[in-house]
């Protein structure tokens, strides 16, 4: 097994996130004791209805970030997640995951995935995403 020094969980802060940050903090664990971060991305309204609404989404954007934040909070305090290492970002989840990966020199990512076949297999997943694309190791964790 590679010696990790950087770990990075994305997380979308449902009850299976816990699974993914146990298995990343074991692997830390493993290895010394090596730094893990946290990484949830929010996707800005506007991927979901697209530009054809004419609607201000920023206040609804802006109340979604704030309970987002509180989200991670409480969740990096129940996982031992320091602050420093719990980010929070506006984007598409695997282009921002892959950016986070790359500005803190991350060496393994820990991804979620619902292990989904047939229909959502072919369109894809965040999970799928992550891994295609990577420039280090990616496990995904069945949850």
């Amino acid at each position: 097994m590679s010696q990790y020094r950087k770990i990075i969980a994305a997380v979308d802060l449902s009850e299976d996130s816990a699974q993914v940050v146990r298995r990343a903090q074991a692997i830390a664990d493993n290895n010394g004791g090596c730094d893990l971060h946290v990484i949830h991305v929010i996707e800005p309204l506007s991927f979901a209805y697209g530009g054809d609404i004419p609607m201000d989404f920023s206040g609804i954007q802006d109340e979604i970030h704030q309970q987002a934040t509180a989200q991670l909070t409480r969740f990096g305090e129940n996982h031992a997640v320091p602050p420093d290492h719990q980010h929070i970002v506006l984007g598409k989840p695997e282009v921002e995951i892959h950016a986070m990966a790359e500005e803190i020199g991350a060496d393994l990512i820990v991804v979620g995935s619902h292990g989904r076949y047939g229909l959502a297999l072919l369109m894809g997943s965040t999970a799928n995403g992550v891994l295609h694309g990577a420039s280090c190791d990616v496990l995904a964790v069945r949850v």
